[in-house]
């Protein structure tokens, strides 16, 4: 086997689906892309002037974890002015977490914001945008919303719409006059109810909800949701194996049916929703607290049976005496249960065979008064089996003595009634 054998290569780029982006996008002028991941997400954008219009109105913000898509209005110089004042700003007073209150704030600051720069000069009068702004933490997104620029959410391959439209074709759909499909080529399809850059009360939608592991986000400007149905969004969704061929394929697919407007595509896909992390932190806490109280519990046994053996006070044998030891007899694991408190004077083989076999096995005692007693009883009847050993070996002597001479004895012999 060769060295060049044993070169290993990066693996090679999800490729797209067959039949895809029939339109290439790669090149292009007046268009971006923009891609990147993180331990939680991947991400990718792509925004293309299209195929009718001269220059590109449309402005998208990547600031993990924020994304913001905006498509301007009022004109060449104006739209993209608003446009680009609306994501700095939203960026600029969006919050760190997926606060949905505090991202509609900042997009309510933007309003305010291009209404300040067509006062003071900075693009034209009546220019305006539309933002659509989601923060996503972990398994969290927050959504903030204002305009015909909408999000989708592709959920196990099903796409999902979770913006509604300010427009006045949305507000015919939502009566039932005319259908979704309808409303794409509806000749007023272009009249926004609300946007940021003229009413300083505008407010915006907000709302919250739980992604998780898989689910790939969708945010666009309407140059893609004019051009192609939902189905076609989900089908291109679906068969892009990346963030960024998910955002490529679909501009393509855009310009592909006609490109008609600007078209900003922003995908997000969710890696990792936290919520693993989670159980198992949850599941080592759970751990941690059990350990814990076994640990207590066990702690709680050993100071038991420690107080329990230091309370305890028997008599055994220490080099042939009797001995005080307090604890109990035995030991665990090597470790002794007692502890030698003293020895006495008293050797075990002056005691009676029976309490020798008790000192053997250990003679439990009350404590360690009780224990001296005992000895001084021991003392005792050493002393007196002793006492009684010499008086009896003493009569013994006595009786087997001879008589001194000349000392008659009680009866004489010699002296018998036959002598008589």
């Amino acid at each position: 086997m060769t060295a060049e054998d044993l070169q290993t290569t990066a693996a090679p780029e999800p490729t797209n689906a067959p039949g895809r982006a029939e339109m290439p996008v790669e090149g292009r002028t007046g268009a971006d892309a923009v891609s990147g991941s993180n331990e939680f997400i991947s991400w990718g954008a792509r925004s293309d002037v299209g195929l009718v219009r001269g220059h590109n109105e449309d402005s998208f913000l990547l600031r993990t974890p924020l994304f913001v898509v905006s498509d301007g209005m009022g004109g060449h110089a104006a739209g993209e002015v608003a446009s680009s004042i609306a994501v700095e700003t939203i960026g600029d007073r969006a919050p760190g977490t997926a606060d949905d209150v505090l991202l509609g704030a900042a997009v309510e600051a933007a309003n305010l914001a291009v209404i300040k720069g067509a006062e003071d000069g900075i693009g034209k009068p009546g220019m305006g945008c539309t933002a659509t702004a989601v923060l996503i933490e972990k398994n969290r997104m927050a959504v903030a919303h204002v305009g015909d620029s909408r999000v989708y959410v592709l959920h196990h391959g099903t796409l999902v719409r979770i913006t509604h439209d300010h427009s006045y074709v949305e507000e015919l759909v939502d009566c039932g006059q005319i259908t979704a499909d309808e409303a794409r080529t509806h000749p007023s399809r272009s009249i926004i109810t609300r946007a940021l850059g003229s009413d300083p009360e505008m407010y915006a939608d907000h709302f919250s909800l739980e992604v998780n592991d898989g689910d790939r986000i969708i945010l666009c400007s309407d140059g893609l949701s004019s051009m192609i149905s939902d189905s076609e969004i989900e089908a291109v969704a679906v068969s892009s194996a990346t963030p960024q061929q998910a955002a490529d394929n679909l501009v393509a697919a855009a310009l592909t049916a006609g490109g008609a407007d600007n078209v900003t595509v922003v995908v997000v896909d969710v890696t990792n929703d936290g919520l693993a992390d989670a159980a198992r932190r949850r599941l080592l806490r759970r751990a941690a607290s059990v350990t814990g109280v076994i640990a207590a519990v066990v702690a709680a046994v050993l100071l038991i049976s420690v107080a329990f053996i230091r309370g305890e006070w028997y008599l055994g044998i220490d080099n042939g005496s009797v001995a005080i030891y307090r604890g109990i007899k035995g030991d665990v694991f090597g470790i002794p249960l007692n502890e030698l408190v003293g020895t006495s004077a008293v050797s075990v083989t002056d005691l009676p065979a029976s309490v020798q076999d008790q000192l053997e096995a250990g003679i439990r005692v009350q404590n360690e008064e009780t224990a001296l007693a005992t000895i001084d009883s021991y003392h005792d009847q050493i002393n007196e089996e002793q006492q009684k050993a010499a008086q009896i070996a003493q009569e013994v002597s006595s009786e087997g003595a001879a008589p001194a001479p000349g000392q008659e004895t009680s009866e004489d012999p010699s002296q018998t009634d036959g002598g008589e």
